[in-house]
């Protein structure tokens, strides 16, 4: 199947989904066939924290009728933070959308997972991944997370991370892990592998970006159906 992806959402994380889809496909021994549409960042930014879904939908809505022009059969968007108005872009799509939410509760439970530690966007951390856990807990540092989504905020627009910001990150993850009792802290924003990537922070850190990728990769040579990733 040929794969569109709404990128640019920050352009960091669109980088990451490209380097890794192109090699989960490798590995799988298939083809690949991807086009990338250029999203805006900050409009993103400020249509997520005033919750204007429908806004935002359209903005996307156009970015997948570029898609499909191209010849795409299926789309994702390349941020979790992003999938906020993923019912209201859904109902109106041209392409079948792979979530990137969806998957994440089977994945978790499949590992064993009962509790994860949550990092990522303000809307992300605040609502435990859209509510969408239902076999595994998600916790987050609730008092912390307008500081915490601030910070991710700034990572993901300039498209590093500093060594300030990496050990906020690293030691909101350590909290979580020993004071809520996380079995894991799960990487829910998809540019948190400019603080994570070659860190060893003493708990296990799971990249939801991977399992995204894990299920476009086999979507893009025809081991999976983009229906796997309905909510």
């Amino acid at each position: 199947m040929h794969i569109g992806l709404i990128g640019g959402i920050g352009v960091a994380a669109t980088l990451v989904y490209y380097q890794r889809l192109t090699a989960a496909v490798e590995r799988i021994g298939g083809r690949l066939d991807l086009t990338i549409s250029h999203g805006d960042i900050q409009s993103l930014i400020r249509n997520n924290l005033a919750d204007r879904r429908a806004a935002q939908a359209e903005i996307f809505l156009r970015q997948l009728e570029s898609l499909k022009g191209a010849g795409c059969d299926c789309a994702a968007l390349t941020s979790l933070g992003a999938h906020f108005c993923f019912a209201e872009l859904q109902a109106r799509a041209p392409l079948p959308l792979i979530s990137g939410v969806a998957p994440l509760d089977a994945a978790f439970a499949e590992r064993g997972i009962g509790r994860v530690g949550l990092l990522g966007t303000r809307v992300v951390m605040r609502t435990r991944l859209y509510g969408l856990l239902k076999r595994t807990e998600g916790v987050a540092l609730d008092d912390e997370i307008e500081t915490l989504g601030q910070t991710y905020q700034e990572v993901a627009v300039a498209g590093r991370c500093t060594d300030a910001q990496r050990a906020v990150f690293l030691e909101a993850g350590r909290r979580m892990v020993d004071e809520q009792g996380a079995e894991a802290v799960v990487l829910a924003g998809t540019d948190l592998n400019l603080a994570f990537d070659g860190q060893n922070p003493g708990y296990e850190v799971i990249d939801a970006l991977d399992i995204h990728v894990d299920l476009l990769a086999r979507v893009a040579t025809g081991a999976a159906d983009p229906a796997d990733s309905v909510v």
